[in-house]
């Protein structure tokens, strides 16, 4: 199997909220690891295309999990396909 920058299920798409962003196709329950969205390197962060395509919203779907040497988009409630999937823009644990 070939490297795969996004889970399956989901894709990036115009966003009503800023440019691109990465939406479901599918229904994802409350609680799912999406993936590594920022790896931590020495002092710097890195953001996986995952980590790059979420947008920021007050009021979010997801958040990041931060794992030490990296951050995990973990889903906060159930999602419906077709959603944006949002996370505040702080790599913090919730």
């Amino acid at each position: 199997m070939g490297y795969r920058p996004l889970p399956d299920g989901l894709t990036i798409k115009h966003s009503n909220i800023e440019g691109l962003g990465l939406v479901t196709e599918a229904d994802i329950p409350e609680g799912v690891e999406l993936g590594v969205s920022h790896w931590f390197i020495e002092d710097d962060i890195h953001r996986t295309p995952l980590g790059g395509f979420y947008n920021h919203s007050n009021e979010p779907n997801c958040y990041t999990k931060n794992l030490g040497v990296c951050a995990m988009l973990v889903t906060k409630r159930d999602i419906k396909a077709g959603e944006e999937l949002t996370a505040t823009y702080t790599i913090c644990p919730l």
